[in-house]
């Protein structure tokens, strides 16, 4: 399709179709129309089309901000594939050895870093708006996807941020490769514990969406952690 930050941005079949996009429209709709159920049905779509952008216009930024960053420290990301609309960052050899762990940290800092930048952008607007508007869901929106990129995407899982970075400062600090890969899964059966505990107060507080969301990530970091799961190579 093109290249952007020296990768080729490439599709496969038909996922180029930009299903993630219409699934998360539907449900934003929905989120609106049950926190204002006195908005008429053209506002409730209105208002989801533009918060859909805000969160899918956030991940789409981090993974680019990912692809810059690969670029500048001359370790280009090997293709940016579209899967249902949503960019996927394809690394061919997970453990290059012609990229040191430096330029690896570097890669795996873009998202986030960029994300961050973007969050008092984000909490500025947010302040603009009226309470209760459809301009302050969009806010609340873009302040919640941005908030949750630069800080969630920490977590030392191999697949998101934090687990590249955690093994790499680990290769950077005289460990191989194999052996920071074994730290890191020691890490998760912990982090997963205390995620578990966190997912356990939230639903305990009737927190239901966070707590949904930190028991799924427990699961992935114990699933990491005791060799369920394994990053692709």
């Amino acid at each position: 399709m093109g290249r952007v930050f020296d990768t080729s941005l490439v599709v496969k079949g038909k996922t180029w179709y930009p299903a993630t996009g219409f699934i998360v429209w539907m449900v934003m709709t929905w989120v609106v129309g049950w926190g204002h159920p006195e908005r008429s049905c053209g506002k409730r779509l209105a208002t989801g089309a533009f918060t859909t952008l805000a969160i899918l216009g956030s991940e789409w930024c981090h993974n680019l901000a990912h692809a810059a960053a690969a670029s500048l420290v001359g370790k280009p990301v090997d293709a940016i594939r579209i899967v249902w609309g949503m960019p996927l960052l394809v690394y061919y050899d997970i453990n290059d050895q012609t990229v040191t762990p430096h330029q690896h940290i570097l890669r795996a800092l873009g998202g986030p870093l960029f994300n961050a930048l973007l969050l008092p952008w984000a909490l500025w607007i947010k302040r603009l708006t009226r309470p209760g508007s459809a301009a302050r869901d969009v806010a609340n929106a873009a302040v919640g996807m941005n908030a949750f990129l630069s800080t969630v995407s920490l977590l030392p899982i191999p697949g998101i941020d934090g687990g590249p970075l955690l093994k790499w400062s680990l290769v950077a600090r005289g460990n191989t490769p194999r052996q920071a890969d074994e730290r890191v899964k020691r890490v998760n059966r912990v982090s997963g514990a205390g995620l578990g505990l966190a997912a356990g107060i939230a639903l305990k507080k009737r927190r239901w969406f966070i707590g949904v969301i930190l028991g799924l990530f427990a699961a992935l970091s114990w699933a990491i952690g005791f060799g369920l799961l394994k990053e692709q190579e």
